[in-house]
């Protein structure tokens, strides 16, 4: 892509997110990524590359070695003149939600990243000019806390995400809680799957976005309240997957199209389309942890019906989702655990300042950063080293959990494909595929006291004002793993 070449004009807003701003460009498969502060908040030409560099730093060398080298698009630092920037931020600014105008974007440095749309990513040379479906997916934490340092038997029942839809509730940031619980997705079972993504297709919250080439046909735009208008998804999925036009309209066409559109969403996330070692780090068996959630519609819906055994499956050690849930599983200690030893850090680095960037808490992002992440020791020995090395696992795990992942499809006829393709293939039609993961910026380190506040307020008002409400008898019903039996007794 040539900077001198670039129109204004054929750039458009994408989104953005608390420290940067999207666009993407209507021809070409790519974006720029602007930083963006507050309008007092001023900062160098230097401070801002340096910061994007660290962005690119962390994807390339930490980040890559988690989920792979297909999976991962951590982009380059580009220039741009300022005359564009200027002229684009113009163009864009009308089209930003209100809710974001808090904040500026960056039109001082030059600056930017350039990354590949991930919605509008092209795979194969054939595809170039056929339609792009895109599901963006963020599928937020896939265990539940294991550690010896949780205070509150809740958080060894219930799932952080299952719980914190109450409190969003009560907060007014969504007016109805989801059905979707993480566990069910990362369960690698397909019929929980199922559930969960026709869950996140009712609720869809900022969990679930759908795009058509390029354009976003279904989801919410920020925090706003989301229409989960079915029929509307069928009539733009129906040539994606019945392009013979067969298929008569009406509620069964919506409900075929939407289950077609769940299995193929299922089937990619269980592929694995990258060769890469990355991923295989051990970490925590996933099976030390509990595996389902008791605040899962799924498993309520199970008790409910007196099915007697909750199946297991397990995720194939490729899919992205099981790399993600390794990188999830970092957080060994969960903030309970992890708080005190952010304190002990918090206390060497008030007393020795200039120790902070010795101990690479603000980058770089290098090989070095990443292989002191390897030591998954669990004994504390007291030390200031294993303080920080917990905490900067915890900020990979917290990174991992909230990232999002981008499939992207494309109709392919049957002699176009290879064993090189990854295909997936629906009743009428086949699709070749990419998955990708987005959203991996390192959570900052200044953020721990906030998540081990807002931890406790979710646990107290679940506590105070859904569990205490709930049937006792309910849980009561579940055992302590999947391969457990439901005893009915008359009444």
């Amino acid at each position: 892509m040539e900077v001198e070449k670039m129109d204004e004009n054929e750039w458009k807003y994408h989104g953005e997110g608390n420290q940067s701003l999207v666009v993407s460009h209507c021809q070409r498969c790519v974006v720029l990524r602007f930083l963006k502060f507050p309008p007092n908040q001023n900062k160098t030409s230097e401070e801002i590359l340096h910061h994007l560099q660290n962005i690119v730093d962390f994807g390339k060398h930490v980040m890559k070695q988690f989920f792979g080298e297909n999976y991962v698009h951590h982009g380059e630092i580009i220039q741009l003149p300022l005359d564009f920037v200027r002229q684009l931020c113009l163009k864009i600014q009308p089209e930003r939600p209100e809710c974001r105008c808090d904040k500026d974007m960056d039109t001082l440095s030059g600056y930017a990243m350039c990354l590949p749309n991930l919605t509008r990513l092209q795979t194969f040379r054939f595809a170039e000019h056929r339609p792009i479906l895109c599901i963006e997916i963020k599928p937020k934490c896939g265990f539940i806390p294991f550690s010896s340092h949780v205070s509150q038997e809740i958080k060894h029942k219930v799932c952080r995400y299952c719980m914190h839809q109450h409190l969003k509730v009560a907060n007014g940031k969504w007016k109805r809680p989801s059905k979707y619980c993480p566990l069910d997705l990362f369960s690698g079972n397909k019929q929980r799957m199922h559930f969960a993504l026709k869950s996140l297709l009712q609720e869809a919250q900022n969990n679930l976005k759908i795009f058509k080439n390029g354009e976003l046909i279904y989801g919410c735009k920020d925090d706003q309240d989301c229409v989960s208008d079915w029929n509307e998804l069928a009539r733009h999925l129906k040539p994606f997957f019945f392009p013979s036009n067969g298929l008569v309209s009406g509620p069964h066409c919506t409900r075929t199209i939407v289950k077609e559109l769940i299995h193929v969403i299922t089937m990619t996330l269980l592929s694995s389309t990258d060769t890469c070692r990355a991923g295989d780090m051990k970490t925590v068996p996933i099976s030390q942890g509990r595996s389902y959630c008791e605040a899962s519609a799924f498993n309520k819906e199970l008790v409910r019906n007196g099915k007697h055994k909750l199946e297991s499956s397990g995720l194939p050690r490729g899919c992205l989702l099981y790399k993600t849930l390794q990188a999830q599983m970092l957080d060994m200690l969960d903030i309970e655990g992890l708080y005190p030893l952010y304190s002990r850090v918090e206390q060497y680095l008030e007393e020795f300042p200039e120790e902070r960037s010795t101990l690479q808490i603000d980058g770089p992002y290098n090989e070095a950063f990443y292989e002191k992440l390897l030591d998954l020791s669990p004994e504390d020995d007291g030390t200031v080293a294993f303080a920080l090395t917990k905490v900067q696992q915890y900020r990979i795990a917290m990174t991992a959990k909230d990232c999002s992942i981008m499939i992207a499809l494309s109709p392919c006829l049957q002699d176009e494909c290879s064993e090189q393709r990854p295909v997936v293939l629906t009743s009428k039609s086949r699709f070749t595929f990419s998955v990708s993961v987005l959203d991996l910026d390192l959570k900052p380190y200044e953020s721990i006291p906030h998540q081990y506040k807002l931890d406790g307020e979710i646990v107290n008002y679940y506590l105070k004002n859904v569990q205490a409400k709930e049937d006792p008898v309910m849980s009561n019903l579940f055992k302590e793993n999947e391969d457990c039996t439901l005893v009915l007794h008359k009444v």
